[in-house]
Order: C-alpha cells, then structure tokens, then sequence
C-alpha cells in the first residue's frame, strides 16, 4: 500500500455518526472549529526500557491546547489507512521515532472538549501503548518540550494540576493500564 498524501492542505479526517460508523471525509485543515463534528483520531503513549511514559508539551503555535503537557502523539488516520499505520506514521512525524510492542489498550476511548479559544475536539479516539525504539527527534512544530516520568508522578501531577495537561490525557489516565498500578 502507498503512503496517503498527507500535505497540510490535503490531509483528510474520517467523519464518524454518532455509532462511530465512517459517513465521509473533511479536510483535517477546515474541521476543528467551535463545531468540530466528530471524527476518527488516536493517541499513543510510549515507555522506555525503564517502565517511564514519554510527555510532550504541544508547541506554542498549536491552534488548540498550545503549550499544554499531553502524551506522546496523537493524530488521525487518513481514510482507509490501517489505524497501527497511522500511529507509526505520526510517530514519525512528530518525534522522529519508531516503536515497538504497539498495543491498543482503549478501543472505544471518545471525548469532546472545548479550548480557552473555542476550539473543540470531539473524536473517538482508539488508545495505543508501545515501547520506543530509537533516539527522539521531536518536530518543532508539534513539541515544545518533552520529558520522561515515573507513572505515579505523572498520574499525581495530572490529578494536582490537571489544567497543565490536555483534556484527553486527563479523561485516559485513570483507564490507562500503565497508570493504573501507579495510584
């Protein structure tokens, strides 16, 4: 199978009913808004060989949740891609970095929030866990900063701060598996 185009202006999301059956598609450039409707997307979780999690915090530029500390990646798979394929592409592009042991731990994950700018996600949102495999080269464009933490740190500083992180790492981590012996 070919990679899909994924350019900026060409990049589409799959639009979902309210069942999380696929109805079309729609530029992923014109679809967050303040009526995003809702859409297919994932989120991944990495470890290192020492059990950590990786967080990231989004870049400044971001148009919704900039600066905001949140998992390794997320994205949305192009229609008809495999949703394994769209995770290790998106991997790549935001950090530069393979991975390995790739397990998907919340299949039916979904939320809908709403940024200070009014900018809303709504996405169902399958969960992914997986080991990196390689040396991070994040992409200035998605990642601020980054950091490797103890489960019990980071679900303690969620439950502390949990506006210092973005809403969807907030609703997975009290049903993330890796996070759930940490409490």
């Amino acid at each position: 199978m070919t990679s899909p185009d994924r350019s900026a202006e060409q990049e589409l999301v799959v639009l979902l009913d309210a069942a999380g059956a696929p109805i079309g598609t729609a530029p992923k450039a014109t679809v967050h808004t303040d009526a995003t409707p809702l859409h297919l997307a994932f989120s991944c979780h990495l470890l290192d060989a020492d059990g950590r999690m990786l967080v990231t915090r989004r870049a400044l530029t971001k148009a919704a949740w900039p600066g905001v500390w949140t998992n390794a990646c997320c994205g949305h798979p192009a229609p008809d891609e495999p949703m394994e394929s769209a995770v290790r592409r998106r991997l790549q592009q935001e950090l530069g970095v393979g991975v390995r042991q790739l397990e998907l731990v919340l299949p039916d994950f979904a939320y809908r929030a709403v940024d200070a700018s009014g900018i809303v996600e709504h996405e169902r949102c399958p969960v992914f866990v997986g080991r990196v495999d390689g040396e991070l080269l994040p992409a200035e464009a998605e990642v601020a900063e980054w950091q490797w933490v103890e489960p019990e740190a980071l679900l303690a500083g969620i439950r502390a701060t949990p506006w210092a992180f973005s809403p969807w790492l907030v609703l997975q981590a009290e049903q993330l598996p890796v996070l759930a012996g940490a409490s």
